[in-house]
């Protein structure tokens, strides 16, 4: 049975909830004993430690609870809709955050090829602290091609410009700014950047349906980027 929370309740996502432990740090606590915080606070102490910008990170002894920094400040999207940023900038900074992650070298593999991937890297993952942009939610990371990453983060953009929304205008600025930044996106990590979309269980139907269309964005926004 997991301990009660130490303090109230500061946000929650698809996956998790974030818990108040004092003014300097807080507690992320994955739903229904999912997720590996050992692993993901061992990902993100590795690339603080080669000047990433992420939350500084500590032990906490359980599988499901990550001890981390606690970060002032919007997310991008937050600033974006609140027109403090840019969306134009947000998809480059986005591209300047993809890149400078993938020149950390692996955690495990010795191949000079294979790099940190962070796998989910969109504008809420982003926090705009007064320090600059930290990236957060680093539980779907792990060591691979860096177009995989790319792709990864174009799927998302991508499926938000297609569904017909108020942020669909927005996604589809950061999509178009993200992808004129050279990169090594190619059709196959695009693939399976869908390929695991779909298959992500947080997804609903309409979601999934949007992958198709989402594909076909990329697309034609790197042909003519």
């Amino acid at each position: 049975m997991p301990t009660p929370p130490p303090g109230r309740l500061l946000g929650s996502g698809r996956r998790a909830d974030v818990y108040e432990i004092d003014e300097a740090w807080v507690l992320r606590r994955e739903r229904e004993g999912g997720g590996d915080a050992a692993a993901e606070g061992a990902v993100m102490a590795h690339v603080h430690a080669h000047g990433y910008p992420v939350p500084r990170v500590r032990p906490s002894g359980s599988r499901t609870d990550l001890v981390m920094e606690r970060l002032s400040g919007p997310t991008m999207l937050q600033a974006c809709l609140a027109g403090t940023l840019d969306v134009t900038e947000a998809g480059s900074t986005l591209a300047r955050l993809l890149r400078e992650l993938h020149a950390v070298p692996a955690l495990r593999s010795t191949d000079p090829a294979v790099r940190v991937l962070h796998l989910d890297l969109h504008p809420e993952n982003v926090i705009l602290t007064p320090d600059g942009p930290r990236v957060i939610d680093w539980s779907d990371a792990a060591e691979g091609d860096p177009g995989l990453d790319w792709a990864a983060s174009a799927v998302i953009l991508a499926q938000a410009a297609v569904a017909g929304d108020a942020l669909s205008a927005p996604a589809r600025a950061m999509l178009t700014a993200l992808l004129a930044d050279p990169s090594p996106l190619t059709r196959p990590a695009l693939d399976e950047a869908l390929r695991r979309r779909a298959a992500n269980p947080t997804m609903d139907e309409r979601e999934v349906e949007l992958l198709g269309t989402a594909g076909e964005l990329i697309l034609s926004t790197a042909r003519t980027s």
